[in-house]
C-alpha cells in the first residue's frame, strides 16, 4: 500500500514539474524575442544591400606585382589638402560588378529585383585568380585609362601563354569602358588587334587606352598592352564604340 502511494505521489510531482515547465516556456520565448527586437531606426526599410561586391578589390590571388601596380595607381586617386580645401587627384578607380545592369542608374537595386542567371563574361568565375583579375583607373581630364590585368590559369592558349581571345576580351572591355565613360553607353562596332609578343600565363600587364576622336555616334579609342614597367609591348589595338539609337 505504501509503495503504491509513493508511486502515485511521484507521478503527481512529475506532472506538476511538467506544468511548471510548460507555463515558463512561452515566457522564455517571449523574453528572447523581445531581446532580439531592434529599434526602428536600426532597421533598414530596403531589404537588400546597397553595396554590391566590387570585384576589382585586392584579394589573396593577386601577385606582389599586381599589388604594387594597384597601389601605384590607387595613390593617384587620393585627395590632397591645398589652402584648407580638399583637392581630388586626376585619377579615379572604377568599380567592377558581375552584372551589366548594375552600371545603369539605379541598376544596383534593379539587379536585386530582376533576378537572372546572366553574369558579366569577365566576372563569371567564383574562383579568385582563375581567369580575369583586373581593375580600371580612368583620368577624365586626359581622356585615358589604365587597366592592371593579371591572367589566370584558365586563360591558357598556347602552352604557358595567355589565349589571344582572352587578351581580345580584355582590350574590348577596357576600350569599351573608356568610351562609355566619356560618351555614355556604347557597343563595340569595330576592334582591330595586332599581337606583337606572346603573353606569359599569370603575368601582370597594363592595358593603356586613350581617346582618339569622337565622330557623331562613334567614339574611337587607341590601346596598347605592355608589361608593368612598359618595356615590353604585347599588343596594339584600335576600337570604335557606337552609341545605340
Amino acid at each position: 500500500m505504501l509503495g503504491h502511494l509513493a508511486r502515485r505521489l511521484g507521478r503527481m510531482q512529475q506532472i506538476s514539474n511538467g506544468l511548471k515547465l510548460f507555463s515558463e516556456e512561452p515566457h522564455r520565448h517571449l523574453q528572447t524575442s523581445l531581446e532580439t527586437i531592434r529599434p526602428l531606426s536600426m532597421v533598414s526599410l530596403w531589404p537588400f544591400s546597397s553595396q554590391p561586391r566590387d570585384f576589382s578589390q585586392p584579394n589573396s590571388s593577386w601577385s606582389p606585382e599586381m599589388h604594387k601596380a594597384y597601389d601605384h595607381y590607387n595613390a593617384l586617386c587620393d585627395t590632397d589638402t591645398e589652402n584648407g580645401e580638399e583637392k581630388r587627384g586626376p585619377w579615379r578607380k572604377l568599380p567592377s560588378y558581375n552584372r551589366s545592369i548594375k552600371y545603369a542608374t539605379g541598376g544596383i537595386h534593379l539587379s536585386k529585383l530582376i533576378q537572372a542567371k546572366a553574369r558579366l563574361f569577365t566576372r563569371n568565375v567564383k574562383e579568385q585568380g582563375a581567369t580575369f583579375e583586373y581593375m580600371v583607373f580612368v583620368n577624365k581630364e586626359e581622356k585615358r585609362c589604365v587597366c592592371v590585368f593579371q591572367a589566370g590559369h584558365l586563360l591558357e592558349g598556347a602552352p604557358g601563354h595567355v589565349h589571344g581571345g582572352a587578351i581580345a576580351t580584355m582590350i574590348d572591355t577596357v576600350t569599351g569602358t573608356l568610351a562609355g565613360f566619356l560618351s555614355g553607353p556604347v557597343m563595340t562596332a569595330n576592334l582591330n588587334i595586332d599581337y606583337r609578343s606572346p603573353m606569359p600565363l599569370g603575368s601582370v600587364v597594363l592595358i593603356h587606352s586613350a581617346l582618339d576622336r569622337i565622330e557623331r555616334r562613334k567614339t574611337y579609342i587607341t590601346c596598347k598592352v605592355t608589361s608593368t614597367d612598359e618595356s615590353k609591348l604585347y599588343t596594339e589595338a584600335t576600337a570604335a564604340g557606337l552609341q545605340p539609337n
